[in-house]
C-alpha cells in the first residue's frame, strides 16, 4: 500500500472511530464490501472490528493470505469472544453493526456471540462519511469520467439500422468492458438490481419497474424488469442511455440521449429544458444549498414549460432530481423534496432531469458535478444536445 493510500485508510479509519465515540459506543463491526473497501482499500469475507482507538481487528474466513499483526482466521464469528480475551479487550456493551444491510440472522448471531451487546446502527453514518470525498477520492472521479465521456463518444458509431436496444447495449457493453469497465457497479438498498445500466428506447422509457431508478423499462425477463426489453430503434423514437461509469473504485453517472432520425419537436424543446435545468443548477448551486431547493429548482422550470406529466417518467414519476455517487452509484445526498441534505464541499452529486415522451421516448440529460468551495464543477464533459443517430 502507498503511503497516499495509507494515509487515506488512516482518515477514514479516523472518521469512524469519532462516531464510536460520540455514539458511546464501544466498538462496530464493518463488514458489508463497500465499507470494508473504504476503510483498508481491499475486500475479505469476515468482520473488521474497530474500537475508538487503536488499529482494527480483522476476522477473516477467506481467502487466505491475508497478513497483518491484527489478523485473525476464523471460521465463524462465534470465535471471535475468545480472540478478544486473548488480547484482553472486553466485549462491548454497545456495538454499531450496518443494520441496514445486513441480514436478520447475520446480526442476531453476532449480538449471540458476543453476549448480546446493546445494537446501533452504523450504517447511515457510514454512507454519510463517505458522501463527502477527499481530494484523491474526487480525482478518481474526475479519471473515471474522462473513460465514461469517451466511451460515451463512441455510441454514434455503434448504432446499426434495425438494431434492438438489447443488441445496442451489447456493443455498448463491450465498448465499456474494452475501456477498463468493472462490469458491474455497487448501489445501496434492496430495489436496486441492474446489470451494467439503462438503455431505454421508444415507449419502453415509460414501462414501471419495482426498482428505485430514475426510470424503469420493462426488462428482458420478468425476473430482471427494468431496461432494454428488445424494442427496435426505429424512426422517429429516441434512445436514452444510462450506463455505469465505473472506470475507477469512486463512479460517474452520465445519461444521453439520441434521436433515431426525425423526431418531433417536443423532443428538442423538453431536451433543451433538461440541459437548461442543469446549468442553472450550475449557476445558483454551491456549498451550503438545500438539496430539496435544487429539486425546487428544477420543478419549477418544468412546470413553466408545461412538461409536469412528461417529468422523470408518465406511469410511475420518481420523486427526485438526482443524487450522490462515490463507491456506490447512490450515496448520500438525495435531491428530492422532502430531503434534509445541505450540499458540502467535497461531495458529488448526479443531477438527471428527464423526460419521457409517449409516442417518442426518454431525453434529458445526467451529469456529475463535484460542490467545490466556488460552486459546482462539472467532470463529465461530452455533447449533450439530442443527437442523431
Amino acid at each position: 500500500m502507498n503511503i497516499l493510500i495509507k494515509e487515506e485508510v488512516n482518515q477514514r479509519l479516523a472518521k469512524l472511530q469519532q462516531i464510536i465515540i460520540q455514539s458511546e459506543a464501544d466498538a462496530c463491526i464493518i463488514s458489508t464490501p463497500v465499507n470494508q473497501f473504504y476503510l483498508l482499500n481491499f475486500i475479505f469475507d469476515g468482520y473488521i472490528f474497530v474500537r475508538s482507538e487503536g488499529k482494527p481487528l480483522l476476522f477473516v474466513k477467506r481467502p487466505n493470505g491475508v497478513e497483518g499483526e491484527n489478523v485473525i482466521y476464523i471460521r465463524k464469528p462465534e470465535q471471535i469472544p475468545d480472540f478478544l480475551r486473548q488480547r484482553n479487550i472486553s466485549l462491548p456493551k454497545k456495538l454499531m453493526l450496518e443494520n441496514d444491510v445486513l441480514s436478520f440472522s447475520t446480526v442476531t448471531r453476532l449480538q449471540t456471540a458476543l453476549k448480546m451487546p446493546e445494537l446501533m446502527n452504523i450504517s447511515s453514518e457510514m454512507r454519510r462519511i463517505r458522501s463527502v470525498k477527499s481530494e484523491y477520492e474526487l480525482n478518481q472521479m474526475r479519471e473515471c469520467a474522462k473513460i465514461h465521456a469517451k466511451v460515451y463518444e463512441q455510441i454514434p458509431h455503434i448504432y446499426r439500422k434495425e438494431m434492438t436496444d438489447i443488441e445496442f447495449q451489447i456493443e455498448l457493453e463491450r465498448t465499456m468492458r474494452l475501456a477498463g469497465s468493472e462490469g458491474v457497479f455497487r448501489a445501496f438498498g434492496e430495489n436496486m438490481d441492474i446489470f451494467m445500466g439503462s438503455v431505454l428506447a421508444g415507449d419502453n422509457a415509460q414501462s414501471a419497474s419495482p426498482f428505485d431508478f430514475a426510470l424503469g423499462g420493462q426488462g428482458s425477463s420478468p425476473l430482471l424488469p427494468i431496461g432494454a426489453n428488445g424494442t427496435k430503434l426505429t424512426e422517429g423514437t429516441t434512445v436514452m442511455v444510462d450506463m455505469a461509469g465505473n472506470y475507477r473504485p469512486w463512479m460517474s453517472d452520465i445519461t444521453r440521449a439520441f434521436a433515431i432520425g426525425v423526431v418531433p419537436e417536443v423532443a428538442y424543446k423538453a431536451h433543451q429544458v433538461s440541459i437548461d435545468i442543469c446549468n442553472t443548477i450550475v449557476a445558483t448551486t454551491k456549498a451550503g444549498t438545500p438539496c430539496a431547493d435544487i429539486y425546487f429548482l428544477a420543478e419549477e422550470m418544468v412546470r413553466k414549460n408545461n412538461l409536469a406529466d412528461y417529468f422523470m417518467g408518465t406511469e410511475q414519476q420518481a420523486k427526485f432530481v438526482g443524487h450522490g455517487v462515490g463507491l456506490e452509484i447512490n450515496e448520500p445526498p438525495v435531491l428530492a423534496p422532502r430531503s434534509k441534505d445541505i450540499l458540502q464541499i467535497g461531495m458529488a452529486i448526479a443531477v438527471e432531469p428527464k423526460f419521457v415522451l409517449p409516442g417518442i421516448g426518454g431525453v434529458g440529460i445526467e451529469n456529475t458535478y463535484i460542490v467545490m468551495d466556488n460552486g459546482l464543477e462539472k467532470i463529465t464533459i461530452c455533447a449533450e444536445e439530442l443527437l442523431v443517430l
